[in-house]
């Protein structure tokens, strides 16, 4: 593998078509499509500032790196990129691409990340200012996950998200085949519309959380005090812990709480509306 090292390097696509090449403390400065259609790249201990760096490359490496917010849009139409211990400043990273490992990576601005991408594992990741994350991802796999945005996941497929916190309104949007394992999530409107929602061991806040669900199982969950209106057209299977605020016309299915304070079952309670509703 040849190596360059100690180098800066600016302008339009000044390592265009490289192959087989390990970058060591090497600044990419203003410019665009810095590593563009390339394969089997090592980057560490470097420094990212111009647009589009990572554009169908496949199988590439990057360790201890900077993206600093000019590097925008870095990381789209690539394939199977690990990339570890490394900053990211700018938005729009990941799009289009398969075969994503993070782990140990801080993204600061995380708007409109992760988008259209499919086999994905994070761990011990934390993105923030990430509106739109996750749009239409497809087999997801994060623990100990932290992300501070909304509209997470929305549209997502065969998501699993383990030892997290997410504080993001409307997430899982339309999801399907989710299961979120001692989880928090705060944030209202929660999985809107999802399919096969499975949540074992979560805390859920925020206003109206889980409606129009279809097949929703909850196993020793936990509902916050802002969580009313919960369930309304979803059908379900819940077993919760303390206390839930109110439930609102679920559809079909079982709910087990300790206690509710309100459940309301009125004219507009959709078929089957046959839902049985038992406190401990």
């Amino acid at each position: 593998m040849k190596k360059i090292e100690n180098k800066e390097f600016e302008g339009e696509r000044p390592l265009y078509q490289s192959h087989d090449l390990h970058i060591d403390h090497v600044t990419i400065h203003k410019g665009e499509s810095s590593i563009k259609e390339c394969s089997n790249i090592l980057a560490t201990n470097c420094q990212f500032e111009g647009k589009y760096v990572f554009w169908e490359t496949y199988g590439f490496k990057v360790k201890d790196c900077l993206f600093t917010e000019g590097a925008r849009s870095s990381l789209w139409y690539s394939k199977d990129v690990e990339m570890t211990d490394c900053r990211v400043e700018a938005p729009k990273m990941f799009r289009r691409m398969q075969g994503i490992k993070l782990n140990n990576v801080q993204i600061l601005n995380g708007q409109e990340t992760l988008w259209d991408c499919s086999d994905i594992e994070l761990q011990n990741v934390e993105i923030n200012g990430a509106d739109y994350l996750g749009m239409h991802a497809e087999n997801v796999k994060a623990d100990h996950y932290h992300q501070e945005g909304n509209y997470a996941f929305q549209y997502g497929k065969n998501i699993c998200i383990t030892n997290s916190l997410l504080n993001s309104k409307d997430a899982f949007w339309e999801a399907e085949n989710v299961t979120l394992i001692d989880c928090e999530i705060n944030g209202e409107y929660l999985g809107w519309y999802s399919k096969n929602l499975h949540l074992i061991r979560c805390k859920v806040t925020g206003t109206q959380p889980l409606c129009y669900c279809e097949n929703l199982i909850m196993e020793d969950c936990t509902l916050g005090d802002d969580a009313d209106l919960a369930f309304e057209y979803s059908t379900i299977e819940a077993t919760l812990n303390g206390h839930v605020v109110s439930i609102k016309n679920p559809t079909s299915g079982t709910i087990l709480a300790d206690s509710i304070g309100e459940i309301i079952i009125d004219e507009n309670c959709k078929a089957p509306a046959n839902c049985s509703i038992q406190t401990r």
